[in-house]
């Protein structure tokens, strides 16, 4: 009998977190691995942001801070979503977290109960279901498809809604399709959950400024919904600060009052140095973030190209974030040179690893077997190379 927890025991490893790993292995013994594999920019945090940071050590700030971070730092955000995003929220309805993973996590421990139905469409970023899991509650999959650029319908959002259902959770840029939902899109959405005022929908915009079709809208924007809204966000894809671990939620002052009471028995306040850096960019202009995104947009343009150049790969073009998320299900049942049957996309990824020196992710994490996510937060020519190399690698399956 196990000693651990059944929470733990039934909770999946990160498989992009997984995958980096068997890269790095590999890489350690001296294989020239590119690693396509992890959700972080290959950019460096703005210096005005690291100014700040350097500043708050000299200047002391090394104590414990608020439970839901320093009351300016949520007035800004506050500020960063009027500005950008047309939202009016007062600054007790922000909490900063250790990363917008938490705020994910306090959102479904305060939220569901054992039993409690989360809709979520397919694909997902890989924590959602596990968090679910984490809260006791059963997550519902609507499934999209790359014809339907991974998009759900109203029609299908309720045909999934059942008494039970407590939350819907998305993300908009999503990870891993890059799919992005326009205004007129979530609208619909809307309508439908108009019908239903008992479902919260958690708002998942992490990639928000990197979104290659115009202005980003959020769901909450809707005035008939938006008290149920729970933006999700932080400073980890826009200001490249992936490892300063800073999120935040923005929802109504009920919930955000649990989840300072949760924060405040799990990790307590924020390390007190990023709260002052994170400060500084949400205060300041966007001119770092718009010359990423004019980077990303010609890697995207760019990786589309070569991909589209792999017979048997089935590609469409994302809307923002970083990743493609080809279809590779042609390629199920070949045999490597080795003599091993590529069953799934799995077994795919490692092969694409070991043989052609490129680390990708199964789809199967992300709710979508028949496919796998490819990350371009790379320079042009490891995007080249890799292209090169998975093409190749593709090439010899029989």
């Amino acid at each position: 009998m196990s000693i651990l927890s059944n929470r733990i025991n039934n909770l999946a490893e990160s498989a992009t977190i997984k995958m980096a790993k068997l890269g790095r292995e590999l890489a350690a013994k001296g294989v020239d691995v590119i690693s396509l594999s992890l959700g972080e920019t290959d950019f460096y945090t703005p210096d005005f942001v690291k100014d700040a940071a350097k500043k708050a050590i000299d200047d002391n700030w090394s104590y414990y801070s608020p439970v839901a971070g320093y009351p300016d730092l949520r007035k800004a955000i506050a500020g960063k979503l009027k500005r950008e995003n047309n939202l009016d929220y007062n600054f007790d309805q922000i909490v900063v977290s250790t990363g917008a993973k938490q705020s994910l996590t306090n959102a479904i421990l305060c939220l569901v109960n054992p039993g409690d139905e989360v809709i979520i469409p397919t694909p997902y970023w890989v924590s959602y279901s596990e968090l679910v899991k984490l809260g006791e509650g059963k997550s519902v999959f609507i499934d999209t498809t790359l014809e339907s650029d991974f998009k759900i319908t109203p029609e299908e959002l309720e045909a999934a809604i059942t008494p039970r259902t407590k939350l819907f959770m998305f993300s908009s840029p999503n990870n891993p399709t890059g799919t992005v939902y326009t205004r007129d899109e979530l609208a619909a959405l809307v309508k439908v959950f108009e019908k239903y005022p008992d479902i919260y929908i958690i708002s998942d915009e992490i990639y928000e400024h990197i979104n290659f079709i115009g202005s980003h809208t959020s769901i909450a924007e809707f005035e008939s919904v938006k008290d149920r809204v729970i933006i999700i966000n932080g400073l980890s894809k826009a200001y490249a600060m992936t490892g300063w671990r800073l999120g935040f939620s923005a929802s109504s002052k009920e919930i955000a009052n649990a989840f300072d009471k949760l924060q405040s028995q799990m990790t307590s306040g924020t390390c007190s140095v990023t709260q002052r850096a994170g400060l500084e960019a949400y205060s300041g202009g966007l001119e770092s973030v718009v010359e990423m995104q004019k980077v990303f947009l010609k890697r995207r343009d760019l990786v589309y190209q070569l991909l589209k150049e792999i017979p048997g790969l089935k590609v469409n073009l994302p809307g923002g974030a970083f990743y493609f998320f080809p279809d590779v299900s042609s390629f199920f049942g070949k045999t490597t040179p080795e003599g091993e049957t590529i069953e799934n996309s799995d077994d795919l990824a490692l092969y694409i690893l070991n043989k052609g020196h490129v680390a990708v992710v199964s789809g199967d994490a992300f709710g979508d077997p028949k496919s796998m996510r490819i990350s371009y937060a790379a320079s042009e020519e490891k995007l080249i190379e890799a292209a090169s190399r998975i093409k190749r690698a593709l090439a010899d399956l029989k």
